[in-house]
Formats: structure tokens, sequence, C-alpha cells
């Protein structure tokens, strides 16, 4: 496997005591990216196969019905695939979110939680394409485990200049 700074430093993490690694990882993620700093997204897993990220429904990210505002779900959705993305693709190239594309089906309820995942088919594509893109399954659900928006989500990368 071609080397990824990004995902051995998330391994370390990962192996570090329970108590101190989810604060270590979302401070490190929260710092580096500062908007998912801002919003408060906050990473629950996050390997090479699977990324799960949750945003709670605060003041600060509520829209005028007192649900998580929209600009926050796509947050959200995009935080989780590009999290995923950025695992995998080799240090030698920069990933970039090429297009996404959300419905919004239902009015969400509380606390919001994304989930992505890639095959292990779907990972070699990455590490073996120099310059491509891929359209990374993420699903999105409320405290009630409805599904409030459909995401597609297309990341791409390229070799760094």
């Amino acid at each position: 496997m071609k080397k990824n700074y990004f995902a051995s430093l998330v391994e370390k993490i990962q192996n570090r005591s329970p108590l101190y690694r989810g604060w270590l990882l979302n401070y490190l993620l929260g710092s580096t990216i500062k908007f998912v700093g801002t919003a408060g997204v906050k990473c629950q897993t996050l390997t090479r196969e699977e990324s799960v990220w949750t945003l709670k429904n605060r003041k600060k990210v509520r829209n005028h019905i007192k649900g998580v505002h929209a600009a926050a779900m796509g947050l959200l959705a995009e935080t989780a695939t590009g999290m995923l993305v950025g695992m995998n693709v080799p240090d030698d190239r920069t990933p970039v979110i090429k297009s996404m594309k959300i419905n919004y089906v239902k009015r969400a309820s509380g606390d919001l939680t994304a989930k992505a995942e890639l095959t292990p088919e779907q990972i070699q594509h990455i590490i073996d394409t120099e310059k491509g893109e891929i359209l990374v399954p993420v699903t999105v659900t409320d405290s009630e485990g409805k599904q409030p928006i459909e995401c597609e989500m297309i990341w791409a990368w390229t070799p760094k200049r």
C-alpha cells in the first residue's frame, strides 16, 4: 500500500488510551479543517473502510425551525466522505470534492450521524489511479433513525504539483 501520512497519524491516535483518543482525533481534525471544528462535527469512527461522524443539534448550527441547518447537513456528509477518501489517497495526490448533490427529503429530528463506507475494490482504485474520481456512498440519519437527506458525493484526486 502506498504511503498515507494522514492514515498513519489517525491509526497512531486510535492506538492511544480510549480516554484520550476521541478528544485528540477531534482536536486534530477540527483544528486542521476549521469549519468542521467551528460547527462541532465529531468523529466516531475513522478507518480506511469506514467513516462515522456526528453533529449535535445545537444553537450554533440550527435553522429557523430549530433543526440542523441544510448547509450543516451537507458539511456532515462531506466530512464523512472526505475523511474516508483522505485515509486512502496516497501522499503524492490531493483529494478534492468534485460534486455534491443533496436532496432534502424529510425534516430532521435531533442530532445527525453520517456514515460513509468504501469497498476494498474502491480503495484499490483510489490507490492505483493517479488521477481519478469516485462516488462515495454516505447515509445521514437523525435521532429517530430517519434519513432526512439523500446525498451523492463525488470525490476526485490529482497528483500534487
